[in-house]
């Protein structure tokens, strides 16, 4: 039975991707229903509205499938590691080519948010409630994309999507050391940013 012969229900990644570039559309659509979720998980981490994490799932599957050529295969979860690097990538070119400008961003912090700041700098026993989970959230995206690309995307991935740092290293293709360096100056940079508003 070839790989073309088998049925993509049953097929693992690795086939279907082998399948998908020999030009079976079933097989790479197979492979689309099984991975969008992640995929669109991980945009979520970096952008909020739904259409910017449309744009990522669509980036990041045509990515794929253009670079399929490029897949070296390997164990059960090769193909979703393989994935979630070509996200990341995608968020990050996304970062980079973000036309925001940093004067609207820093308009956008309400007072409350300023407020909530505020508490959080000078009193660390302070609760929280709902509304303020969703005041800190919102802050955090406004906060965030005021960092540069690498800053935020490390920052995201270790916090938001609570990589380890080996996983971190895996989807950046940074070395460990790397990557605590680079979080370590975001953490700075980011802190900075906060006693703007202080």
């Amino acid at each position: 039975l070839s790989v073309m012969e088998v049925p993509s229900r049953i097929a693992d990644d690795n086939q279907l991707a082998v399948a998908a570039l020999a030009g079976d559309e079933t097989a790479f659509e197979q492979l689309f229903l099984r991975h969008k979720l992640m995929v669109a998980r991980i945009g979520g981490h970096f952008f909020r509205q739904p259409e910017q994490v449309e744009d990522i799932l669509q980036s990041s599957f045509a990515s794929a499938y253009f670079s399929l050529k490029d897949f070296q295969g390997g164990g059960e979860a090769a193909f979703k590691a393989w994935l979630s690097r070509i996200t990341v990538n995608t968020c990050y070119d996304a970062l980079r080519y973000k036309r925001c400008r940093p004067e609207d961003t820093i308009s956008a912090i309400t007072d409350d948010e300023s407020r909530w700041l505020d508490e959080r700098m000078t009193d660390q026993s302070v609760g929280g409630d709902a509304e303020q989970a969703v005041v800190a959230r919102d802050l955090s995206d406004k906060l965030l994309a005021r960092l540069e690309a690498d800053d935020r995307l490390v920052l995201t991935l270790l916090h938001a999507a609570e990589l380890s740092v080996k996983e971190v290293s895996e989807i950046t293709g940074w070395s460990g050391s790397k990557v605590k360096i680079k979080a370590y100056r975001a953490r700075i940079a980011l802190r900075r940013i906060m006693r703007k508003f202080l």
